[in-house]
């Protein structure tokens, strides 16, 4: 399953990539929305390698996901992997440089199941996939709003 957002950002490819760069904010943001975060490799610079362990409640049951920065190409990409029990995701962000002050910011989520019970939940969130994207693209709207807001400042 997968979900696809482009949202244009007025501002230039290098403060968006530092923005979607400070994990530690991410982390915050997580963790104020209920979601344990603990970094792997807390000393480690930032690029491929790094490393975060979650624990949240999904749909009533505690769940457990491992993500990894997989690839990290300033100031155009990031791929990550996570990987929990029966599920794998793999969420790619790609940054385009549209002009100097314009850069087009490019969100893929995919999950692919291991399990039967994870194709079943995957097969649940297919039957809802019209509502899911609106709100995936809805959010991915906002998050692009607060991108240009802070690199107004």
């Amino acid at each position: 399953m997968q979900f696809v957002s482009k949202e244009d950002i007025e501002a230039p490819v290098a403060q968006v990539f530092a923005i979607l760069s400070e994990f530690e904010t991410f982390e915050r943001s997580a963790m104020r929305r209920g979601v344990e975060v603990q970094r792997v490799d807390a000393s480690a610079p930032i690029g491929a390698g790094m490393a975060w362990d979650t624990r949240f409640r999904l749909r009533g049951k505690p769940r457990e996901m491992h993500v990894v920065l997989k690839q990290y190409d300033a100031p155009s990409l990031m791929r990550f992997a996570s990987h929990s029990k029966g599920i794998n995701g793999d969420v790619v962000i790609e940054l385009l440089a549209l002009s100097p002050r314009r850069t087009r910011l490019s969100f893929s989520v995919e999950l692919k199941a291991n399990t039967l019970s994870a194709r079943l939940f995957l097969q649940s969130l297919k039957l809802a996939r019209k509502n899911m994207s609106r709100r995936f693209k809805l959010r991915m709207a906002e998050f692009a709003k607060e991108i240009e807001s802070r690199c107004a400042r």
